[in-house]
């Protein structure tokens, strides 16, 4: 059983793979936002965090003189914005997706000193990683693949212990999907996710995932027949009665992405902000 996630503490999760999690736990967020360094006399971090003090001191203090890369996997808030103050004071390279969408939940002052394409590998002093573009929980992620060992740093593609949220305009339940698919090919042993514990069943987790929004997709349209027209705030309280009604807010998203694919494929449509079955 995995002992629960301290902020602030080093915990080796793979040979020369180490996580610090930031204090910033929340439904969102879980735990907090996991920062991973890699390497020994020079480090490559993934995912610097939010800008919190206690999470700036507590990466300073591990990486001491020698950070040389910062990889961000997206730019959502709680993943991307403490890149400023710790490239100011390491000198480290940030590198990212070199496109921040403008839908008012991302770090808008990101900017990557080196733009990431998908498929290339960056070298950092022997640990080389492979980069892998998921668009889908936000249109810029990136997951990197650490070759040799197999393991998957994975942002909010993939959380441990939740599902992950996707948010319209920019969130794409079809891109989702899709990026999910694709990890299938990957020669992936574990996921190291941005929030929560190591997965260690990739291929079963992926699948699982995949199973769990297409069934979700059904409920959607079953509501949609059985309750509609209706609204999201309506639709949700039969589409998600399985969660606390506290956390539908934040399922409206989800249910708007699912039924944007709906309306995609030809089972839902909308007029004015009313959904109903095709």
């Amino acid at each position: 059983m995995n002992a629960p996630i301290v902020p602030g503490e080093v915990v080796t999760v793979a040979p020369g793979v180490r996580r610090i999690t930031a204090p910033n736990p929340g439904v969102m967020t879980g735990p907090g936002t996991n920062s991973y360094l890699i390497g020994d006399s020079d480090l490559a971090l993934i995912d610097p965090g939010p800008e919190l003090d206690a999470h700036r001191d507590a990466l300073l203090a591990a990486v001491g003189d020698r950070l040389r890369w910062i990889l961000c996997t997206h730019t959502h808030r709680d993943h991307s914005p403490l890149a400023r103050a710790l490239k100011q004071a390491t000198g480290a390279e940030v590198l990212g997706h070199g496109v921040t969408p403008a839908d008012g939940r991302q770090d808008e002052a990101f900017q990557p000193d080196r733009v990431l394409r998908d498929g290339e590998v960056v070298d950092c002093a022997g640990a080389r990683l492979r980069v892998v573009h998921t668009p889908g929980h936000a249109s810029n992620h990136f997951c990197y693949l650490l070759e040799g060992s197999g393991l998957l740093f994975t942002g909010d593609h993939v959380m441990q212990g939740s599902t992950v949220v996707i948010s319209p305009p920019d969130g794409d339940m079809q891109a989702y999907l899709d990026s999910l698919q694709r990890l299938l090919d990957l020669p992936v042993s574990a996921f190291a996710p941005g929030h929560g514990h190591l997965i260690t069943t990739p291929v079963e987790e992926v699948r699982r995932l995949i199973a769990h929004r297409l069934k979700r997709e059904e409920k959607i349209h079953a509501a949609l027949a059985a309750q509609g027209p209706g609204t999201l705030e309506t639709l949700v309280r039969h589409a998600y009665d399985d969660v606390p009604e506290r956390i539908h807010p934040v399922a409206m998203r989800s249910l708007h992405a699912h039924l944007l694919r709906l309306e995609r494929n030809g089972r839902a449509a909308n007029a004015a902000g009313t959904w109903r079955a095709r």
